[in-house]
């Protein structure tokens, strides 16, 4: 499975930004997808994962309330909405997939720049 996510860039404190990550492969919908993030000196951290069917979903405490993740099987895509962006959301977001438990991760993507101007 090859991962490519897209929709990063530069936006104003409280704007928003839709990632999508587009899944190669006939077997999209076998895989828990899901976005993790990376700010420039810290470590890897978990954002948002989505179930197989899309009927479960599981965010970060500090994106509760602003983030969405969404999936779509016909299309082999996943979407994150982020809403009321905050400066500390800027990090590189890349997408995810993992065929069995979430806490061993299959396959990454490449990631997408989101930067948040104050």
């Amino acid at each position: 499975v090859q991962l490519q996510a897209s929709g990063g860039g530069l936006v104003q404190a409280g704007g928003s930004l839709r990632l999508s990550c587009a899944a190669s492969g006939r077997t999209f919908s076998t895989y828990v997808m899901g976005w993790f993030r990376q700010a420039p000196g810290k470590e890897r951290e978990f954002v948002a994962a989505i179930r197989r069917s899309g009927g479960s979903t599981f965010y970060a405490d500090f994106v509760k309330g602003r983030f969405t993740i969404s999936r779509d099987n016909a299309k082999n895509t996943v979407y994150l909405e982020m809403n009321s962006l905050k400066p500390e959301d800027t990090a590189v977001y890349s997408c995810a997939a993992a065929l069995g438990s979430w806490d061993q991760i299959d396959y990454w993507g490449q990631g997408t720049q989101v930067t948040v101007s104050s």
